[in-house]
C-alpha cells in the first residue's frame, strides 16, 4: 500500500483551512496546516511534503514570497505549489507564475477543481505514484 500524500495547506482563515483540510483528508491525503508564511517556511524546512496549497494574503509574508523561498531551497524546489487565492487580477496571476507557482486557482473554488488540480500536479511531479 502506498503512503498517503502529504499536503501543506497555508491559509490564515481558520474556517477555510478546516474546510480544505476536511476536503483533502476525505480524499486520502495527509494534511498539515499553517496559518502564516513563516510557519509554512519553517514546516517546509523540516518536513517532507508532496504538494503545497498556498494562499497569497497571509498575515506576515505573502504567498508570493513563500513560493519564492520554496523555489530557492534545493530541497524543496521541486514541490508543486498551487496558489489558491481571492486575488483575481491578471497581474496577480502573472506574479504567481513568476514566483514559481505550478497552478493558480481563484476563490471561491469548487472542491472537485482543487482535487483535480492536486492530482494533476502530483502526477506531473512524479509524486502521484
Amino acid at each position: 500500500m502506498s503512503r498517503k500524500k502529504r499536503v501543506l495547506i497555508v491559509e490564515d482563515e481558520e474556517s477555510l483551512l478546516k474546510l480544505e483540510t476536511i476536503l483533502l483528508t476525505v480524499k486520502g491525503f495527509e494534511v498539515i496546516g499553517a496559518f502564516t508564511g513563516k510557519m509554512a517556511i519553517d514546516k517546509i524546512g523540516v518536513e517532507a511534503f508532496d504538494l503545497v496549497l498556498l494562499d497569497i494574503m497571509l498575515p506576515d509574508i505573502d504567498g508570493f514570497e513563500v513560493c519564492r523561498q520554496i523555489r530557492k531551497d534545493p530541497r524543496t524546489a521541486a514541490i508543486p505549489v498551487i496558489m489558491l487565492t481571492g486575488k483575481k487580477t491578471q497581474n496577480d496571476h502573472d506574479k504567481g507564475v513568476l514566483c514559481g507557482a505550478n497552478a493558480y486557482l481563484v476563490k471561491p473554488f469548487k472542491s472537485a477543481m482543487i482535487i483535480d488540480e492536486i492530482n494533476k500536479q502530483l502526477a506531473i511531479s512524479g509524486a502521484g505514484e
